[in-house]
């Protein structure tokens, strides 16, 4: 049984989370893109973690954590993450990881800065964590797969072909100092050693599981509104963050994907640029940021402050509607609680005409938010664990939203605790 956990926006949505819950009866959680570019913060027994590489599983013993093909791969990042859970009091997580994964290179990351820094007042508010330059070379065909880090005579020619590219950008666009061959060989040595013991054969390891009716989990990174195709060009991700990108990101096949389970957050928040309808401003912005999440809307990635905007009806039917949604978990309702009452976006209005259906990036910029209010219900909800015990305007509002989603709200999280949850 396979099941994939994605978002439906913008991302910080809580996957990590209701990954980490669903872990609990997975035998394999799976990363199957992005990079260390975002975050998935995790409370639990042990305490609080803001994980970047690491799928959500780690904290489990049973499951096999597994670093699919489709992940840029930042080799020190997943080794310190490792490292900096176990020196919390956590069992080594079992890691594995694709022989086909793509290393993520130090200039990588250079080169994300460099383009933004050239970009100036135009930049697309990258993490600078590499993702961009990783996925471009990746599908020039001048990457490096995890295998050919032991390939040595390899290694050194390949690193020498793609250095004369980089090299040349470097000088003639960037103005800044050349990459070195020996240095770079000398890391990518450096990442063999640091990556061995985890490397198998993914796509053998796979299809076993598979075949074995193992329970497996893909773990999707950021949210429908930060893919490539579907999101809000060009301020996206340079991965696909859907769940079909699932059975190629983890080498399983697309008819195995059975539950397709959405995160949906209670009202709206954003890092980076781009178009946000519903978004709010000044002190309405800061009191939600401030009860936001646990500890706040902050980047678990950057630590920046997240846009804040009230719940969109448009933009997360429409990011339910690509990613194929069967269930939606709907998560940090609670931080609702102080509002007398709360808006809801139920339309955009583009160019004197209202629409339901979420539009391309030009349209996208014109839109005003059609705003609905419904009432709070002025209480604290953490701690109750039976949907009939929510407040009846708690009730109504999430059935208000399930309404306009189109889709079943099955998980409902009320905290940011593990055993914060209500199952419908």
């Amino acid at each position: 049984m396979v099941k994939a956990v994605v978002g439906a926006c913008w991302g910080d949505e809580g996957k990590g989370k209701i990954t980490d819950m669903l872990a609990a009866d997975a035998d394999i959680v799976v990363r199957f893109q992005g990079g260390a570019n975002a975050g998935h913060t995790i409370v639990n027994d042990y305490g609080k973690f803001a994980l970047h590489l690491l799928p959500s599983g780690s904290f489990n013993q049973n499951v096999t954590n597994v670093i699919g093909n489709g992940v840029a791969l930042d080799i020190e990042q997943l080794v310190n993450e490792i490292e900096e859970v176990v020196s919390k009091g956590v069992p080594r997580p079992n890691i594995v990881v694709s022989e086909r994964a793509q290393v993520l290179m130090p200039y990588h990351r250079l080169f994300d800065s460099y383009e933004e820094e050239r970009l100036s007042d135009r930049q697309f508010g990258s993490t600078k964590s590499g993702i961009a330059p990783f996925f471009s070379d990746k599908f020039s065909k001048i990457g490096f797969q995890v295998w050919e880090l032991f390939e040595e005579d390899r290694l050194r020619e390949k690193i020498k072909n793609v250095l004369e590219v980089k090299n040349l950008m470097l000088e003639h666009i960037y103005h800044k100092p050349l990459l070195d061959a020996d240095e770079l060989y000398a890391t990518c040595k450096r990442y063999a050693e640091m990556i061995k013991p985890y490397v198998i054969d993914s796509v053998k390891f796979m299809h076993d599981a598979v075949k074995e009716g193992k329970t497996i989990l893909l773990e999707g990174q950021l949210g429908s509104l930060k893919d490539p195709d579907f999101g809000i060009y060009p301020m996206t991700t340079s991965s696909s963050t859907l769940a079909g990108y699932g059975a190629i990101g983890a080498g399983v096949p697309p008819y195995e994907i059975k539950e397709i389970i959405t995160v949906v957050k209670a009202y709206s928040s954003a890092v980076g640029a781009g178009a946000f309808v519903s978004e709010i401003f000044g002190d309405e912005a800061d009191e939600l940021r401030r009860r936001g999440g646990d500890g706040g809307e902050f980047g678990a990635t950057t630590g920046r402050p997240r846009r804040m905007g009230w719940f969109d009806c448009v933009a997360s039917r429409y990011g339910c509607r690509v990613q194929g949604t069967t269930a939606v978990a709907f998560t940090v309702l609670d931080v609702l609680g102080y509002l007398d009452e709360i808006p809801v976006c139920v339309g955009y209005e583009v160019d004197g005409e209202v629409i339901r259906d979420f539009p391309t990036t030009g349209k996208l910029e014109k839109a005003k938010p059609v705003f609905k209010v419904l009432p709070g219900w002025k209480s604290d909800i953490r701690g109750i664990t039976k949907y009939e015990d929510l407040p009846e305007n708690c009730r109504n509002y999430i059935e208000f939203i399930e309404k306009e989603l189109e889709v079943p709200i099955k998980i409902v999280s009320n905290g940011p605790a593990r055993q914060d949850i209500i199952m419908r």
